[in-house]
């Protein structure tokens, strides 16, 4: 099989729209911004025999670098990261990495596409696999770019188990996760003296139909509850919640597309998310809240305004 990123601008579509932060340097010089992340030819070259420094002399085989994109805002993306993107010869990438964090890649890096979306995967998960071990014993620097942190619900860990298995070398470099960037650009702490001491964070993925959690521990008062791709469960997870003697009172909260101007905040309670959720129309990627410290946010917002 061959991959390419051929139509890739059409199955995505525009990215979201870059927010102002009040950085001057940022705002009015993006394109400068890139080119302060990106390293010089010297460094590049310093960086390419560093990555490879690990490969087997005998096969000529590459390495592969796990890096966490962040939320979206390329600017959350870690300097190491971004030192690494700039010297890659091949980038497999997902649907969540922001478009401004692919413009730190040499232009003449090989991009791939593998995005999962609901519904559909550019590739299935061994294909890519297989393509990253390819590519790496080709000789080549291979990064695989995933959007928030590798080892965050972002099967870091199965990709890594296939490279230990063909004797490829690695890197992981953590990224900023979801639940972080989302809490800290809607003003939801994740724990809050005197009100959480406890964060959980749990995958509210459906598996045929059912979203199978330890719904009596979740329902525990006094902790913040984070969930990943709940959007399409938020109404069987709120009813389990309350069905398992949380209140209803509860405050709760839904995020999506954290740390961009597309931003946008769903508040209320336990007892009506669900249904404001389906009226504003939110769509993933979206983190869900629920707990006490979703409170705060009137006093903690400062992203939206």
């Amino acid at each position: 099989m061959a991959w390419q990123d051929a139509g890739l601008a059409a199955r995505r579509g525009p990215g979201p729209a870059r927010r102002s932060d009040g950085n001057p340097f940022c705002d009015a010089h993006p394109a400068r911004y890139v080119d302060a992340c990106r390293p010089s030819i010297g460094c590049r070259a310093r960086d390419r025999q560093r990555m490879n420094s690990s490969s087997d002399p005998h096969t000529g085989a590459g390495k592969v670098f796990l890096i966490g994109a962040g939320p979206g805002d390329p600017e959350l993306l870690t300097r190491k990261g971004a030192r690494i993107l700039a010297s890659a010869d091949t980038v497999v990438f997902d649907h969540l990495v922001g478009e401004g964090v692919l413009d730190l890649l040499q232009p003449e890096a090989e991009r791939i596409y593998v995005g999962k979306e609901p519904g559909h995967h550019e590739l299935p998960q061994p294909e890519i696999n297989r393509l990253l071990i390819d590519r790496a014993r080709a000789g080549r620097c291979v990064v695989r770019l995933k959007g928030g942190d590798p080892f965050v619900f972002g099967r870091g860990g199965e990709e890594i188990i296939d490279l230990v298995a063909a004797g490829v070398p690695f890197e992981v470099v953590p990224g900023v996760t979801a639940a972080s960037a989302a809490s800290a650009y809607a003003g939801i702490p994740l724990t809050h003296r005197g009100i959480a001491r406890v964060c959980v964070l749990v995958s509210g993925h459906l598996t045929d139909g059912r979203c199978e959690l330890d719904w009596a521990a979740l329902a525990r008062p006094g902790q913040t509850i984070v969930i990943y791709m709940g959007v399409a469960a938020i109404g069987i997870i709120c009813e389990q919640l309350m069905a398992h003697g949380l209140d209803q009172a509860t405050p709760a909260a839904a995020v999506c597309d954290a740390s961009v101007g597309s931003q946008r905040t769903v508040v209320g309670t336990l007892a009506d998310l669900a249904a404001r959720v389906v009226r504003a129309e939110m769509r993933p990627p979206a983190i869900v809240f629920i707990g006490d410290v979703v409170a705060l946010r009137d006093r903690l917002d400062w992203f939206g305004h």
